[in-house]
């Protein structure tokens, strides 16, 4: 008999003076609504995935975190306190302690346009390796990290993070027809390319309003 692989996905939200800083421009002082819009997707279509068992968000930012609970994920307060990797190591670990030698992976937190499906296409492909990952739209970045059960956990978020992955092992999962996967929001184009895929629903309202008032 085949068993099918479930995962927890762990999701990093940052305080809302650190997120999405370089949509300040094009959102104004929306920004954090707009950060917390994208995490809830994000969430909220990572739920919804047939082979996510748990989610859990790493957060210390109250709003987002009670908004992500009525979702369905279980939170966690970040408390390492030390950026990005620290966050998902914390997530990751607090999974294993809790679950055994559960299969971990992480999604960025912006990703609007995240179709449950092809969520699932990718945690399929990461079954077959111990460790792989998924670049970003760009091919610089990395938006999903996946570790099998047993194996290292030590994520390389930030900067040139695909190349990182790269390096230190980790699998490349290059797989067609997966663009909400890849698709992460940093910038006012990264933005427009998430609405022509299709953005949740909270961005959309969110996004409503801000197309009202300006």
């Amino acid at each position: 008999m085949v068993t099918t692989q479930m995962w927890s996905v762990v999701i990093p939200v940052k305080r809302p003076e650190f997120a999405k800083t370089r949509l300040a421009d094009a959102v104004g002082a929306m920004r954090p609504e707009v950060a917390r819009a994208f995490a809830a997707d994000t969430v909220a279509a990572a739920v919804e995935c047939p082979l996510v068992e748990r989610v859990v968000v790493v957060t210390d930012d109250a709003a987002a975190a009670d908004e992500t609970e009525r979702l369905g994920a279980e939170v966690v307060a970040d408390t390492p306190d030390a950026g990005l990797n620290a966050a998902l190591r914390h997530g990751a670990e607090t999974v294993r302690a809790r679950h055994g030698s559960a299969a971990v992976a992480t999604l960025s937190a912006d990703l609007p346009s995240l179709r449950p499906d092809e969520l699932r296409r990718v945690l399929v492909a990461a079954t077959a390796h111990a460790v792989s990952f998924v670049a970003d739209a760009s091919g610089i970045g990395t938006t999903l990290y996946a570790s099998a059960p047993g194996a290292t956990f030590m994520p390389r978020f930030g900067g040139r993070s695909r190349a990182a992955h790269r390096a230190d092992g980790a699998v490349e999962l290059d797989l067609d027809d997966v663009p909400s996967v890849r698709r992460d929001i940093d910038t006012a184009i990264d933005l427009w390319d998430a609405e022509r895929l299709g953005l949740g629903p909270r961005t959309t309202a969110v996004m409503g309003r801000l197309d009202a008032a300006s």
